[in-house]
């Protein structure tokens, strides 16, 4: 049988049942509904992957505590809670890379205050795990106050900690663990209170 032949037997077959549809819907004209349920249809689909690459925060909450002020500006130093990334994928991909940013937004007065922006809060990254180049931090980055090109403060997405080859960094270990040094520089005439920021960190992963 030829494709065409195929085709043309198929299209036949439609239009015959849907005449047939037609006459049947006929011979049953304006039922009356004499009640009606409805059924919630669920179903669990499993994961195809063998584990994953994800990203903890030892604790949702820092206190930034004031030290080190100078008569030019007040400042505020903490640390960051401890950020891990773990891997428990049993096969990377080749040539692909992880890193995590962080990015903060306004301190909001919780008085009414006027706000303290983002570019004010910079941070010093370390890595707490011990390893042999597979994951290196990010560059420290200054506040506005500090000057400078690179001193912007944390308005931008700003590198925390970076593995340069995936595959690499889980062979080594699957685990790593970062943090960072953090530090507010406000002027002087900063207005007295409470104030509080958020501060994502976020995981990505791509190819080179």
């Amino acid at each position: 049988m030829s494709n065409k032949s195929l085709a043309a037997r198929c299209a036949v077959g439609v239009i015959g049942g849907l005449m047939l549809a037609g006459v049947g819907v006929a011979a049953f004209a304006d039922p009356s509904e004499n009640g009606s349920g409805d059924v919630d249809v669920t179903v669990d689909i499993a994961s195809t992957e063998t584990g994953a690459l994800s990203l903890t925060v030892a604790g949702t909450q820092t206190t930034l505590t004031e030290t080190g002020s100078t008569a030019s500006f007040r400042q505020f130093t903490g640390a960051l809670p401890n950020v891990t990334v773990t891997d428990t994928r049993e096969d990377v991909d080749a040539g692909v890379f992880w890193y995590v940013t962080g990015q903060a937004s306004d301190f909001v007065g919780a008085a009414g205050q006027p706000s303290i922006t983002p570019d004010h809060l910079g941070w010093t990254p370390s890595i707490v795990t011990a390893n042999e180049g597979e994951v290196a931090e990010g560059d420290a980055v200054g506040t506005s106050i500090d000057g400078g090109v690179n001193n912007v403060g944390l308005v931008g997405q700003e590198l925390l900690a970076l593995a340069l080859d995936s595959a690499d960094a889980q062979a080594a270990s699957g685990q790593w663990t970062a943090t960072a040094n953090l530090v507010l520089k406000t002027p002087v005439t900063v207005a007295p209170g409470s104030y509080t920021s958020t501060l994502t960190l976020s995981l990505f992963e791509d190819s080179y």
